[in-house]
């Protein structure tokens, strides 16, 4: 009885506590417009309804609240951006408002407390680990120097493949590996799966998360004690890839010779520049390695661009980009954005909205033939990788190092699926996660082009 008693009074209290907060925002501020809001939860179980990913079910309350809608994700004030226009007001026009990241603790754990770029809180380390990254790791300089390890590492992809021709094989573990080598090239399959787990462990709607207040719900679901288990087992895998290369970097020196044969990693020299603004740590060097790839340049292959281009326009990579936090009180299209808001932007629901895209449901690369439309962040119908000073740093990074390899598979093989499968008959769900992904892996069977 004592029991039912204490369970009441802890429901009792979360729902007039959440009672209190709804009525002081109402009177108080002028929030866009947004479906109703259940006590505690708000809007969370709009979000979940008939399984339904994130991205999908704010696009669909979109279409009835509004390009600019309010939504109460448990504790959390939240707005979802859901046009051009509304998407420029908040990482262009009225940017330097929306420039914080709100606290995640994925986000936290995995970037050893906003050490990086991705997570970082706004301010002058994110300032000066972003122009270090600019100037230091993705130079055009820096990027030509991998160039020997792009080329070694295709070679033997294509050749992993070449061994396995006419038996299906498993597309997507091959492309993660090959992209993983781009790192560091002493990566190995235990690696991979580390880097994958962290992908699709970063949605963002944990409870947690949502019910900042309730820091032990990471604990009643598991998911701290899975972090904390993943994050230990990158720590280590990461802290021997520095400690190998710190090593050779310290033989070449003490023999006199030029460092040979470089991977992203031999860049971590950086760490003993006293010419730089801040302070690199080894903590510093984990966080940028788990968001850094390679680059090549495949600049003739026009049509392959387009197909690329395409394909990132119907499957976002990050459809609700990295969220950001409102600063400071903000006006946007008449309605008040409090601080503390967390801020979304759609880029899913704006890809595929016929009112900027024709034919938006249909796989048509062509439509990119006579555009201008390009990936740095200044077409506010096409935002993939952020915008403004928020936009990502790697992201030259990561459309090169699809280039090569899909130019490979294509020139070296032909593909046909399993078991006389029809491309019509193929399950094109998607996986939510830090990275959109295939809900099931990619199985083929290539056939050597003769």
């Amino acid at each position: 009885m004592e029991a039912q008693s204490y369970l009441l009074l802890i429901g009792l209290f979360f729902v007039l506590h959440w009672l209190a907060k709804c009525y002081k925002s109402s009177v108080s501020q002028k929030l866009p417009p947004g479906p109703k809001k259940l006590p505690i939860i708000g809007n969370l179980h709009q979000l979940a309804e008939a399984g339904s990913l994130p991205h999908h079910a704010l696009r669909d309350l979109a279409k009835k609240y509004g390009p600019l809608m309010h939504l109460q994700l448990g504790e959390i004030s939240a707005v979802v951006a859901s046009s051009p226009k509304m998407a420029k007001e908040i990482v262009k026009t009225h940017d330097v408002s929306f420039l914080q990241r709100p606290h995640l603790v994925f986000g936290q754990m995995i970037s050893y407390g906003g050490l990086g770029i991705a997570f970082a809180p706004y301010g002058d380390h994110w300032r000066q680990t972003r122009k270090m990254c600019a100037t230091e790791l993705l130079s055009t300089k820096r990027v030509q120097s991998f160039a020997s390890i792009r080329e070694d590492e295709a070679a033997k992809f294509i050749d992993s493949i070449r061994e396995s021709a006419g038996s299906p094989i498993n597309l997507t573990s091959r492309i993660f590996s090959l992209i993983c080598a781009s790192i560091s090239r002493d990566q190995d399959e235990f690696v991979v799966s580390l880097i994958r787990k962290i992908v699709e462990s970063g949605g963002g709607f944990d409870l947690a998360d949502v019910f900042p207040s309730i820091p032990f719900l990471y604990f009643l679901t598991g998911k701290m004690t899975r972090l904390k288990k993943l994050h230990k087992q990158v720590d280590k895998v990461l802290e021997n890839i520095i400690r190998e290369h710190q090593e050779k970097n310290k033989i070449a020196k003490e023999d006199g010779a030029e460092l040979e044969d470089q991977d992203f990693i031999d860049l971590l020299r950086i760490q003993q520049d006293d010419t730089l603004d801040i302070q690199m740590t080894t903590n510093n060097i984990k966080a940028l390695i788990l968001e850094i790839i390679h680059e090549s340049d495949l600049e003739q292959l026009t049509y392959l661009k387009l197909v690329i281009k395409e394909t990132f326009r119907v499957h976002p990579p990050t459809p609700l980009l990295l969220p950001r936090e409102c600063s400071q009180p903000t006006i946007i299209d008449g309605y008040e954005i409090p601080a503390k808001t967390k801020v979304m932007v759609n880029a899913y629901a704006i890809c595929k909205d016929s009112q900027y895209w024709i034919d938006a449901d249909r796989f048509v690369p062509e439509r990119f033939e006579v555009s201008s439309i390009d990936f740095k962040g200044n077409n506010f119908n096409y935002l993939l990788f952020g915008g403004g000073r928020r936009i990502c740093p790697g992201m030259t990074f990561g459309l090169a190092s699809i280039m090569l390899p899909l130019a490979l598979l294509l020139y070296h093989f032909n593909w046909e699926l399993p078991n006389k499968m029809k491309p019509e008959e193929m399950n094109m769900d998607e996986h939510f996660g830090l990275a959109i992904g295939r809900k099931n892996e990619l199985h083929l069977i290539p056939n050597v082009n003769l």
